[in-house]
């Protein structure tokens, strides 16, 4: 069965899939919600996508875009139960702390804490909270059965 499902079209109407459990579905969630706020970040350079968009040059701006698209693609891939889709949600949900690295790292002005948090407490839960609904237990072991 886990061969035939592998060769399936992906749906484009399905978004969201009601019977992952609950950590898979929040996430997806997550990662719609993070995708939508990192594309209006990356437009008007506000979010930590746009700011490597503006402060690292083309690099910065093809990383910046890959980062919303890995939010997106990522969420609409777990929904058709992509092993792939997981993977690119765990990149997108882990990126907003590399990206702060990478930005702040040789800023001084700046400690530790403030370059993994971005200094936005509210923000970082919710980055943390996603990183947790992905790598929690439940949702690796769904991943791992149930995604070709």
């Amino acid at each position: 069965m886990n061969q035939r499902r592998k060769h399936q079209a992906l749906d484009p109407r399905k978004w969201f899939d009601r019977l992952q459990p609950q950590t898979l579905q929040i996430a997806m969630w997550l990662l719609y919600l993070n995708g939508f706020f990192a594309l209006i970040g990356y437009l008007d350079k506000s979010d930590w996508a746009g700011i490597a968009r503006v402060n690292k040059g083309l690099v910065g701006s093809l990383i910046g875009l890959f980062v919303v698209v890995a939010f997106i693609v990522g969420g609409f891939l777990m929904a058709n139960d992509r092993k792939v889709g997981y993977k690119l949600g765990l990149v997108a949900a882990f990126s907003p702390f590399a990206l702060r690295i990478w930005i702040l790292w040789s800023d001084s002005r700046f400690s530790t804490l403030d370059k993994i948090t971005g200094g936005n407490t509210f923000g970082f839960i919710f980055e943390a909270a996603l990183c947790a609904l992905l790598l929690h237990p439940q949702s690796r072991e769904h991943q791992r059965v149930w995604y070709s």
